[in-house]
This record gives C-alpha cells, structure tokens and sequence, in this order.
C-alpha cells in the first residue's frame, strides 16, 4: 500500500488520466534497456581513454552511485507510484521550486538527449546506405518511433520490450563470445588478463584519469531513473517496482564491468579507446563474416531504443508540469488512450533542434546538446538523493514497505559523490560546457518561477493550511 503522506495525496489525484498497462516484466526489462545503450556501446571507447584499464573502477564507482540512487528511488516510488515521480516527490518533499526546477531541468535534458539519439542513428545507417541523405533516418524513424509513444502505453511496453531482449541477447551473446576467445587465445596472440597492466600499467593516466571517466560511467548508467516514472502506469505497482530495482541494477553493472573487462582484455586500452565502438574492434578479432554489420544493427537498435524511451520519459514529465499549473494546461490532457499527446508532440522539439543544428553546424551542434543533456540529468540525480533525505525525516521508517538500507548515511555518501562529480565536469576541457550551461540555466528557472510561480504557490500553501486547521 501507499505511505499516507498529507498534501501528497492532492498530487496523484492532479496527475490522473493515464493508463496502467505496464507489466512487471516490461517495467524490469525497460529499467535495465534503459540503460544500456550507446553509453555502453560507444561512450564506453570514451571512458577507456581517459582511464585506461583502471575504467574497470570508474564504472565500478558509477554502479555504486546508481545502485544508491536506485535504492532511494526505490523507496520513494514504491510509497508514491506517481508518472510526477522524483519531480513530484521534490515538490512536495523540498518545496515547489525545487519540484519546478527538477522537473524542467530533466525535461530539457532529455529533450536534448533524443536530439543526440535521433542524430546517431542516421549515422548508423550510412553504414548500409551511405548515398542516402541523414535527414532521411532522423525524419522516418522519428514518425516511426513518435507514433508508438502516440498509440498507448502497452504498445510502447510492447516495442521497448523487444527492443531491450534484443540488447540482452546481444550482450550476453558477446560476453560468451569473449570469454571463448580470451581463454582460448595462443600466450603469443596479444589477447589475456595481461592487457590490463602491459599498456602503461592499470593507472596509464594516473588516478585523475579514472575519475574523469566515472563521469563517463555515470552518463552510461543516466536513464535507469526512468523505471520510477513509468511506475506510474504499472498495473501493480508496488509489486512491479519492488522487483525491478532489486533485479535490475546488479545485473546492469554486472553487464557492464564483464564487457569491460573482457572488451580490455581482448583489445588493449590505447586501441579500444581509439574513435568508434570497442564492440566493433572485438567483433572485427574474431575475424567472423558480417560481424561487423550485425553488431552495427545492435548499436542500431540501442539508439532507437534509447530515444523511444527518452520521449515517453520526456512526454511523462511534462505532463507532470502541466497538471502541476508549470506549463500550459493542454500539455496535461490524455487521449482517449491515455496518453498525453500534446506533452509528446512538444517533446519532440529536440528532434527539429537536433535536423537544425545538424545542418547549420555540424561540428558544435553535438558538443552543445549533450552539454545541455548531461547537466539536467546529473543535476537531477543529485536532486534524488537530497529529495529522499527530506523523504525520510517526513516518515517514520518502520511505516515504509520498502525500505533503502544506510540511511541517512547511503543517500548523503550519494550527494557528495554527484556533487563531486559535477564540478569535476569544470575542470576538465571536454566537459567543461556542462556547468557553464547548467549554472546560468538554474538561475534562469528560478528567476522565471519567482516572477511567474512563486506568489501564486505561497497562496495555495496559506489556503492548504487554513483547510487543515
């Protein structure tokens, strides 16, 4: 059951009108292929080259963040299974500028991250079809995808479903394969455990350099945040939630360090964490006909999976926003089934933005929306963690059916380590655009809330207690 809380009860009446159609297994299998995408198949060959093998511990730490920041999720979503989510719960919890300013920042950053998606994907399919124009992909998958978000709530569970078994599959495939070709492999072949140390050592780029790539890391692990929100259309969501935090993060970081470690140990650090994918390089060692293409269909599939889950989330959110009085009222109206048509239509704008900026610039246009993209959603971690301290000193502990173990210690070790993170983001040249984005853009959310919102919910809070008493 729900954890009466007073007030919260008045927000998940607000954001009523969607559909629970959602299965447990779909919420699991959307939590974990949320998560491993293009961060996995491509960002990783980032991380690589600045940590080198000592990566293995930068994704490591990124885990333990994820599984702290699952735990506190965890524990909030199964008391208010609500689409609202860790926007709502920060509302309420905090205060509403914090629920405004954690919503929008999560809006745009995924807005941003289905810009960067859409425009990967027409990347990909130059492989097959190098004479075809771009634009082409970015404008047929983005109907395709846009009319699955459109139909209902089951069908897209349906389609991200197939998408996630067939990223599984994939890696799972891969991990068998590797572990054949490194324990098979000649002592004369360059391929084994000795990779890890024969390149520079497992530290070639010093400490600094495998805590850089946890940045990386975290990146990879963004959008398992997602499972809360979708939640809030699960047919039982108490049970679904349960069983798909506690299923989904050991076998995501169990994913990711293996194909790591056995990615790192077939192909040395500096030639895995040369441009493109380490999976194509480890594909290409096997020396099998059509590997290539086939692993290019998986890096395919992550993307179009990433982005159909990007605009549910994105879609969810401002609905949230809209029932919340923080965004015109016809972005919080549902379709006769139940799906918030406007809020996705408008959700699609990081797709126009993403053809716009492909076209007039090419090279910054990727820089600056994944600048834009990866402040919001880091911001909105460390939101998480704050959120459920609050949580936690509205509740008696012993009434939670789901509990995070740690407290207060766990959620503050996850803050700190966010925190760390995000002015890491300042002191190194590749990321640098993050905070210097971030900061003037929570400036100017606060500034928009206090001359446009900030009366108006000081009036209702006057009116909520004088109710009460």
């Amino acid at each position: 059951m729900s954890t009466t809380q007073p007030g919260f009860d008045s927000i998940v009446e607000r954001e009523k009108g969607l559909h629970r159609g959602l299965t447990s297994g779909q919420l699991s299998m959307i939590a974990i292929g949320g998560a491993i995408g293009t961060g996995l198949f491509l960002g990783s060959a980032f991380a690589i080259g600045f940590a080198g093998p000592s990566v293995l511990l930068s994704y490591a730490i990124g885990g333990a963040i994820a599984l702290l920041l699952m735990g506190c999720l965890a524990e909030m979503t199964v008391a208010h299974p609500t689409s609202g989510s860790f926007g709502a719960y920060a509302e309420h919890y905090i205060g509403p500028l914090a629920g405004f300013l954690v919503r929008y920042g999560y809006w745009s950053s995924i807005v941003f991250a289905v810009g960067t998606e859409v425009t990967a994907i027409a990347v990909y399919m130059k492989y097959w079809f190098p004479a075809v124009p771009g634009w082409y992909w970015i404008v047929g998958f983005s109907v395709g995808l846009i009319a699955i978000n459109a139909a209902s709530v089951k069908v897209f569970g349906a389609v991200e479903y197939a998408f996630s078994m067939l990223k599984i599959v994939a890696i799972v495939a891969f991990l068998i394969l590797g572990a054949y070709i490194v324990f098979r492999a000649p002592a004369e072949s360059g391929i084994g455990l000795a990779n890890y140390t024969s390149h520079g050592g497992f530290f070639p780029k010093g400490a600094w350099g495998m805590w850089v790539a946890v940045i990386v890391s975290i990146f990879s692990y963004l959008s398992i945040e997602m499972i809360a929100v979708a939640a809030g259309e699960a047919q039982d969501p108490q049970r679904a939630i349960t069983r798909a935090f506690r299923a989904t993060m050991f076998r995501l970081v169990f994913f990711y360090l293996l194909t790591l470690a056995l990615t790192l140990a077939i192909v040395p650090w500096n030639a895995a964490g040369e441009d493109g994918s380490p999976f194509v390089k480890v594909m290409a060692a096997t020396h099998i006909p059509g590997a290539a293409g086939v692993i290019n269909l998986v890096i395919l599939v992550a993307a179009l999976s990433a982005m159909n889950s990007q605009l549910y989330i994105t879609t969810r959110m401002m609905f949230s926003l809209s029932r919340a009085g923080y965004a015109p009222r016809r972005f919080g109206e549902v379709s006769r089934n139940g799906v918030p048509v406007a809020a996705l239509m408008l959700s699609t704008i990081g797709i126009a933005l993403a053809v716009a900026l492909n076209v007039l610039a090419p090279q910054a246009s990727f820089t600056l929306m994944m600048s834009v993209s990866m402040f919001g959603a880091m911001f909105t971690w460390l939101m998480i963690f704050v959120t459920h301290l609050f949580f936690r000193r509205a509740h008696d502990a012993k009434s939670l059916s789901f509990r995070m173990w740690g407290y207060p210690y766990a959620s503050l070790a996850g803050a700190l380590l966010m925190l760390a993170t995000l002015v890491t983001t300042y002191f190194t040249d590749e990321f640098r655009m993050t905070l210097v984005y971030g900061v003037p853009f929570v400036i100017a959310l606060s500034v928009v809330y206090a001359v446009w919102y900030r009366q108006r919910d000081g009036a209702a809070a006057v009116t909520a207690r004088e109710q009460s008493h």
